[in-house]
């Protein structure tokens, strides 16, 4: 599978989502499934302003150049998982955690796949470590050494 052989609309909305730097944008074509649709669009987003990002173009995209909005969607003002329906296929925006934990790639393993290589990023970005989806994962533990409170410890 090609992204030159797929639908247009499906190609806006991969387009829309590299625009917005999501990562592990994988298309998988279910055509053959006899599914609800004939696409999934999934993809990484790493804070909720770069999920909503990532949907709010896509969405632009797709009415600008084809006048289509989606049908349904959800989870938009989530962090961890965003839905745009637009009826022939369907765009996933996941947070690193919700992708590894619903992993639609193999609930739908036996269906043809496109993955796509991330964009590459800016020269002072290139050489950091990175996670599965393309950034580091932080575990939330303090950087600093100062208490929480702000007071220094006598």
């Amino acid at each position: 599978m090609k992204l030159e052989s797929l639908p247009q609309g499906v190609r806006l909305a991969v387009e829309a989502a590299q625009e917005k730097k999501a990562a592990g944008i994988t298309v998988l074509d279910l055509t053959a499934a006899g599914a609800f649709t004939d696409y999934f669009i999934v993809c990484t987003g790493f804070s909720t302003p770069q999920v909503q990002a990532i949907c709010t173009e896509i969405e632009a995209q797709l009415h600008k150049n084809l006048g289509r909005s989606p049908e349904h969607r959800e989870g938009h003002r989530s962090a961890e998982w965003a839905l745009l329906d637009f009826g022939g296929f369907v765009v996933h925006v996941f947070s690193e955690q919700a992708r590894r934990y619903y992993d639609l790639e193999r609930l739908w393993r036996m269906a043809p796949k496109l993955e796509l290589a991330d964009q590459p990023e800016s020269p002072s970005e290139r050489d950091l470590p990175r996670s599965q989806f393309g950034h580091e994962h932080f575990s939330g533990e303090a950087v600093s050494n100062r208490p929480q409170s702000g007071r220094s410890r006598q």
